[in-house]
């Protein structure tokens, strides 16, 4: 049986630019969460600061999390998020021990 594949994707922006990242983050949510093999797709602000966003995500196995890397949805917000951030996102894959 293919392992529960956990991901944590972390987002820089750039300064000024929080709030538009935000907004292009949170839209993939909804989409996101909808999609099979699809457990658990939240979006986090560091409240210490406020240029820092994560997503921690749970995908029933990682081909489940490789069809949602290559969704529409996706492949857009990541192209409207490269004037945005500082540097390509920093997404790690983890299964339990």
């Amino acid at each position: 049986m293919p392992a529960t594949v956990h991901v944590i994707a972390r987002y820089v922006a750039k300064a000024g630019k929080e709030d538009a990242l935000k907004a292009v983050l949170s839209a993939l949510i909804a989409p996101s969460r909808r999609e099979i093999g699809c457990y658990q797709y939240d979006l986090l602000c560091n409240p210490s600061d406020p240029l820092d966003f994560c997503f921690v995500e749970r995908w029933e196995h990682d081909g489940a999390f490789e069809q949602h890397s290559a969704t529409v949805h996706v492949q857009t917000d990541f192209a409207q998020a490269q004037d945005l951030i500082e540097a390509p996102p920093d997404v790690r894959r983890y299964h339990i021990l």
